[in-house]
């Protein structure tokens, strides 16, 4: 990291509170996953000259500030000017609509269409440009092979279903004497493709969520199951209270994860931290009854509605959304573009190995087979609602605090709560 001060949740909330912002200064809260906020003050150094008089200061920032803290300080009508943002209709409620501020909003919609729409909770005539993503993903999962070779076990091909790939990572690590034969993300999020794989549907034919189905109940009974065999890390999911974020790449960088279900944000980390250590590689997505898929989502840089310069604001997200701008940031950060551009001419990433280069193209490759039930719940202004709830109830079914039917009539409960009040 660089001279950009990495805040605590308290010192970000501080900060978007008490800092004063002149009309010609954008305060941009951001978080990384590897080298974003660096990638990105280095471009906005560009945009200074070109728009004298106006400057971008980036405060990096914890994951968790934005999923926990950001909220609360846009509810209060403070916070920053944009921010780094993954849950995109849950808090499109608080964006600007720049559109009035661009200078070519036909442009911005032909590049950023599809995922422009995932901020337009407003109705059938929203066309707003609220946020252009700088990072589009895919979760799937990431295996050593290394420890698949030195197990003398087959790696499973395309098709293979998520019993298969369990069988498998447990014959490794029971071979291999390794801690930890598979581990999912503590995430809603990440919980979702295996469930819609599992045939779970989330909404009804009019787009309300009904969450507990017969496929959503079935992965997560196999999740609890294998969460209280070993089959699992359990302390991923147990380790923690709540809907609180937490993931297994240190366990898997440091080789003591045979099969990670994660995603594609995590290939510049693994290609810094793991370089040569052990060979890993992207998989296809496990199948399950319902299919083979993962979810697409990725990170946005949002305007917000209380910014005391909407007029600058829009100028700096048009440059963000700019194809050369784009490029840059993405050849540092290893990311997948969702400029529509940049995804038929292809990104020259800087000192990538062959290994990130196999698992961005696995992971591209991968998003055009996705589930239409994952992008909808993707683009679900709710979504957040889903994701808390699954993650706060399956922990407790883990654990054993509940029954997982109970878990899952509180899921349901919880959701029609969340919805209700959000409307």
């Amino acid at each position: 990291m660089t001279s950009r001060q990495l805040l605590s949740g308290i010192a970000f909330a501080a900060i978007v509170a008490a800092t004063p912002v002149s009309a010609a200064e954008l305060r941009f809260a951001c978080y990384q996953d590897g080298v974003e906020c660096d990638a990105w003050a280095e471009q906005f150094k560009a945009f200074e000259a070109e728009n004298p008089g106006t400057t971008v200061a980036v405060d990096v920032v914890p994951y968790k500030s934005i999923v926990e803290s950001l909220p609360l300080q846009l509810a209060s009508g403070e916070g920053p000017d944009l921010a780094r943002v993954t849950d995109l209709g849950g808090l499109a409620q608080y964006m600007l609509d720049v559109t009035p501020h661009v200078s070519d909003p036909a442009k911005i919609e032909e590049q950023y269409g599809k995922t422009l729409a995932w901020t337009r909770v407003n109705g059938p005539d929203d066309k707003g440009i609220y946020a252009i993503m700088d990072q589009q993903t895919a979760t799937g999962p990431f295996v050593n092979k290394t420890l698949f070779d030195q197990a003398g076990v087959e790696m499973p091909g395309k098709g293979a279903t998520y019993e298969e790939w369990a069988a498998a990572a447990k014959e490794v690590a029971e071979k291999t004497q390794t801690p930890y034969p598979m581990a999912l993300d503590r995430s809603g999020h990440r919980f979702a493709g295996p469930a819609i794989s599992y045939g779970a549907a989330l909404f009804d034919a009019d787009g309300n969520p009904i969450t507990v189905d017969d496929g959503f109940r079935a992965f997560a009974e196999q999740f609890v199951e294998w969460n209280n065999d070993g089959t699992m890390a359990k302390e991923v999911w147990a380790g923690a209270g709540g809907a609180t974020y937490q993931d297994a790449a240190a366990e898997f960088t440091n080789g003591t994860l045979v099969m990670y279900l994660s995603g594609s944000w995590q290939i510049g980390r693994f290609g810094r931290d793991i370089g040569d250590a052990f060979d890993w590689v992207a998989v296809p997505a496990p199948c399950g009854p319902g299919g083979c898929t993962g979810i697409p989502g990725g990170a946005a840089i949002a305007a917000f509605k209380h910014t005391a310069a909407p007029e600058e604001l829009g100028k700096l997200i048009e440059f963000i959304s700019r194809e050369d701008v784009q490029a840059k940031v993405l050849a540092k950060t290893k990311n997948i573009p969702a400029n529509q551009a940049l995804q038929v001419k292809g990104i020259e990433y800087e000192n990538a190995s062959d290994a990130e280069k196999a698992a961005l193209t696995a992971f591209g490759n991968a998003l055009a087979g996705f589930s239409p039930v994952a992008f909808q719940f993707q683009g679900y202004k709710n979504n957040r609602a889903i994701m808390n709830a699954t993650v706060t109830r399956i922990t407790q079914a883990i654990v054993g605090e509940s029954s997982l039917d109970e878990a899952l009539e509180r899921i349901d409960a919880d959701v029609k709560e969340a919805v209700a009040a959000a409307q």
